[in-house]
């Protein structure tokens, strides 16, 4: 199949140090590529990938200087997709809203992958805009704000087996790996290891606009001794620093729509210990690959049992429901349903 791929602008695919969409969607890429497709990546100039790469500006928006406008960015990659969409079978987006009045009207058979929270204003007026637009959800916990939205599937993240290598070791300190945002439970993680009398090692980023936060309730807990603030991590620093955990943190207080950090801490072995919010009931397997707890006071109570989780059997879970080759295939699958429904329809008089 010809295939393009519109990827956000934020930053590069993959990207440089956070992002989790953009790391998706590359992964997604070279695995299609591998499966004998032909690929076009419409994304960043600075991105990295096995396909043939339509560079709609010249480096991620993030890391640009200086900034330009994202609208006028967002403009010319619709123009580029727009010029171009005759020229492929399926057109794959994973830039949440902007494509649909273009792709619409293109003729090209086309799918959206929708990565973020869907509990926000206009959503719904949106999906109802286009209607027979088809979306997939990366959890099927995520689809309950847009229940009646078009929804051809649930395809679960995956990333490349051979990324993480795994430890089955006990592991010495407690992770947390993530945006230093209310949402995400810093606060959380900082209250559990402390009365756990675990070291917690935090590998984050600060928002620019969650620095008073950073500075209220968290700066005057990093000691370097029980916590320390270790800054982003790039794909190379995250294998060490989740392999050599003895769990991942993640104490969420939103609906997570997918949660990548769980699939990369299965993937080194690490056991995940998750509040039961959004995606963790259909990600994390309660006593098998973590513990999903409700309270500070279970996840402390947890921590106490993680001699009971097999770290082999963590990775071996990851391997059998969160590779890139297996979401590639089920995407694969989902482009060819939609190549079927095309064909037929076109057969009407």
């Amino acid at each position: 199949m010809r295939i393009a791929q519109i990827a956000p602008l934020a930053e590069s695919v993959p990207p440089k140090l956070y992002g989790g969409t953009e790391r998706v969607v590359a992964w997604l890429v070279d695995e299609l590529v591998a499966l004998g497709h032909e690929v076009t990546l419409f994304a960043s100039g600075d991105s990295q990938t096995r396909a043939r790469l339509h560079p709609v500006w010249p480096r991620a928006l993030r890391l640009g200087r200086p900034h330009p406008d994202p609208n006028a960015v967002c403009a010319m990659l619709l123009e580029a997709v727009a010029a171009h969409a005759q020229e492929f079978d399926v057109i794959h987006a994973h830039v949440d809203w902007a494509h649909l009045p273009v792709l619409a009207r293109s003729g090209t058979p086309f799918l959206t992958t929708l990565h973020g929270r869907l509990d926000i204003p206009a959503i719904g007026e949106a999906v109802r805009q286009f209607q027979a637009a088809c979306f997939v959800s990366i959890s099927h916990s995520q689809r309950a704000p847009l229940a009646t939205a078009n929804w051809c599937g649930t395809v679960y993240h995956g990333l490349p087996a051979g990324l993480f290598r795994p430890s089955y070791e006990p592991g010495s300190y407690l992770a947390f790996l993530g945006r230093l945002t209310p949402d995400k439970g810093p606060d959380d993680a900082i209250r559990i290891a402390r009365a756990a009398g675990m070291r917690l090692r935090v590998a984050a980023k600060v928002p620019r606009g969650e620095r008073g936060y950073f500075r209220k309730h968290l700066q005057p807990e990093i000691d370097r001794a029980n916590v320390d603030l270790v800054g982003e991590v790039d794909e190379r620093g995250k294998q060490p620093f989740l392999a050599e955990a003895a769990a991942l943190l993640f104490p969420i207080k939103w609906p997570e729509p997918f949660g990548l950090v769980m699939i990369e801490a299965m993937a080194c072995g690490t056991p995940v210990i998750a509040y039961r919010a959004g995606s963790v009931p259909e990600v994390v397997e309660d006593g098998v690959t973590g513990f999903i707890v409700d309270t500070e006071e279970e996840a402390i109570r947890a921590l106490n049992n993680l001699h009971r989780i097999d770290r082999r059997k963590v990775r071996a879970r990851f391997e059998e429901r969160f590779t890139a080759e297996r979401m590639a295939r089920e995407y694969e699958r989902h482009y060819r349903k939609l190549l079927q429904a095309s064909a037929e329809a076109s057969c009407w008089p």
